[in-house]
């Protein structure tokens, strides 16, 4: 029997939750979706990935690259080459294991929202996926998976809305593409 395929994100752009996160998202300054998606990252998505890569820091360094961007200690180059090179080159290695595979792009973007804030869908659908992958292993039904998707959604909605500014005054302009 030929093994199922995997799909490497798990969500929906259309889904009502989708677009309620995209809607909250567009409230807020860069400033904070930057630190609320490295922030998500290193609190529910990072832990996945060392628990399958225990000896890996790539995706830890990037978020601290991009952390240290945010900061002024380093240039948009270094952190840029720390996600392509490290933490992306980390997932591309892990066909083998699409748990930690899925949690090091997600790590990869979420490090990315400090260039391109629409990053902040992937760290979502990437982040979902290793979530999933990780609480109920690969063998789940598509209804499975999209109902933790779901869950993850709101969770990610709900982490924003702790940190939201209400009234932002700098509300960004995100041209969403999809």
């Amino acid at each position: 029997m030929a093994k199922k395929k995997l799909r490497k994100m798990l969500g929906d752009v259309n889904a009502p939750c989708t677009v309620a996160l995209m809607r909250l998202i567009d409230t807020q300054s860069k400033r904070t979706i930057r630190n609320w998606c490295i922030d998500y990252a290193e609190a529910k998505i990072l832990p996945i990935f060392e628990k399958h890569c225990p000896d890996d820091p790539r995706p830890r360094n990037a978020l601290q690259a991009a952390r240290d961007y945010l900061d002024g200690k380093v240039k948009f180059p270094v952190v840029k080459n720390i996600i392509l090179n490290e933490c992306h080159a980390a997932a591309r290695e892990l066909d083998a294991n699409p748990v930690a595979q899925a949690a090091a792009r997600a790590c990869g973007q979420a490090s990315a929202v400090v260039h391109t804030l629409t990053h902040s869908l992937g760290l979502y659908f990437y982040g979902a996926a290793a979530i999933a992958y990780d609480r109920v292993g690969l063998d789940e039904s598509a209804e499975v998976y999209n109902q933790i998707a779901e869950e993850v959604c709101a969770d990610m909605t709900a982490a924003l809305r702790a940190v939201a500014v209400e009234d932002e005054p700098n509300p960004v302009k995100i041209n969403w593409n999809c």
